[in-house]
């Protein structure tokens, strides 16, 4: 590709809206099916860590890697993108989704499934740079609205998690926890052709100047650190053991693989409605009933109400999905980077989804689940005082 190409595959034409939706749909669809493999393995890592020839400490360590390289690859894979084009970006990230779920299948030992999840870290970051700046092209213009945008993004997203971890989990008991990641390799295939449809010459809104980097974070960004630890860490992983109290392994598995398919299925619902509702009476005080709303879901799971507490955690924890964005849009003028702060929130989420699996794997020895979810929802009540209060 010569350097117009890329350019112009950077969307340094303008095009119209209709061809905007298609990119934010296309790319969005990339995204769900390259999820298949790693939403299965938060609900098949912890229950059958021996398969796979792990220790549940190492299990924290695996559910955790991908998002600690993604920290500090956001500003790497930015500056590629601008050199190479978003279009491009997407098809080696389908290809390299595709082969790092089967990896998975035929991992025996902690080096192939390092590995594994080092290539999805990347591939996941590309792809939200990708999707990201699509859906807040044209943040400023009045009907293109950048709630509605996301959300719907959001949406198309979670489908794929949502299929794998209903069916999967169905899969595992007749496949075997290994061989179902190879099967699930097929369907993660049908992205490289979806990435090939991405359209080229679509406005992104990425600023050329220094990429993204991990920098000091403001206070939406601390609040989206907790989101980040207690969902994808502290729930994520102890759920399924939770549920393993009381019932055969099997069955842990089945509960544990339903309620985190609501996590997507929250979002899928919730990202829409709330960016939507969000455009029309402000971002900033329908983001401050959510977080309280997640709160109380780690609340109530900390008490022993875990299926109501984790439904209402999971529905406003994908309300949040869409309104981070919408704030930090609906408070950017024209000429700021919106990419850029939207990339720093995402860093700061990923590190607390990075450092909860491992954090939370090694306090499972001496602190219960129950009070690890205390401690979150404690902490997310402060952070969330601190932005209503920061100026």
């Amino acid at each position: 590709m010569n350097k117009n190409d890329a350019l112009k595959d950077n969307g340094s034409s303008k095009t119209g809206p209709d061809n905007g939706w298609r990119a934010i749909v296309a790319s969005s669809a990339i995204m769900s099916l390259a999820l298949l493999g790693d939403a299965l393995l938060y609900a098949v890592l912890p229950a059958y860590a021996e398969s796979f020839g792990l220790t549940l400490p190492w299990v924290g360590v695996m559910l955790s890697v991908n998002r600690l390289v993604r920290v500090f690859a956001y500003g790497v894979i930015a500056q590629l993108t601008r050199a190479i084009g978003v279009r491009t970006m997407c098809i080696a990230a389908a290809i390299v989704a595709t082969c790092s779920t089967a990896l998975y299948g035929i991992s025996q030992g902690p080096a192939v499934m390092l590995f594994a999840r080092l290539l999805w870290g990347l591939t996941y970051a590309t792809l939200v740079i990708a999707t990201l700046s699509y859906a807040v092209q044209s943040h400023q213009s009045s009907n293109n609205r950048t709630g509605t945008r996301v959300g719907v993004s959001q949406a198309i997203q979670r489908a794929g998690p949502i299929c794998a971890l209903l069916f999967g989990a169905w899969l595992v008991g007749r496949l075997g926890p290994n061989w179902v990641f190879i099967v699930l390799a097929f369907p993660t295939a049908i992205a490289i052709a979806l990435a090939f449809t991405l359209p080229r010459g679509v406005e992104q809104n990425v600023k050329q100047n220094k990429p993204v980097s991990f920098s000091r974070p403001r206070p939406i960004d601390v609040i989206f650190f907790l989101q980040g630890y207690g969902v994808d860490g502290v729930f994520a992983i102890s759920i399924t053991l939770i549920f393993a109290r009381d019932s055969a392994t099997s069955v842990a598995v089945m509960n544990g693989s339903a309620l985190l398919a609501m996590r997507h299925f929250g979002e899928a619902i919730a990202a829409p409605l709330f960016g939507w509702i969000a455009d029309r009476i402000g971002a900033r005080r329908v983001f401050v009933v959510a977080a309280i709303l997640t709160m109380l879901g780690f609340v109530g799971v900390a008490i022993g109400f875990t299926v109501i507490g984790a439904l209402v955690m999971l529905l406003f924890r994908g309300a949040l999905a869409s309104l981070g964005p919408a704030v930090i849009a609906q408070a950017s003028g024209p000429d700021d980077d919106v990419l850029g702060a939207l990339a720093r929130m995402q860093t700061w989420r990923d590190l607390g989804a990075a450092g909860g699996p491992i954090v939370t794997g090694f306090l499972l020895t001496f602190l219960s689940a129950e009070i690890q979810h205390a401690i979150v929802a404690f902490a997310l009540g402060v952070g969330l005082l601190y932005w209503m209060l920061y100026k």
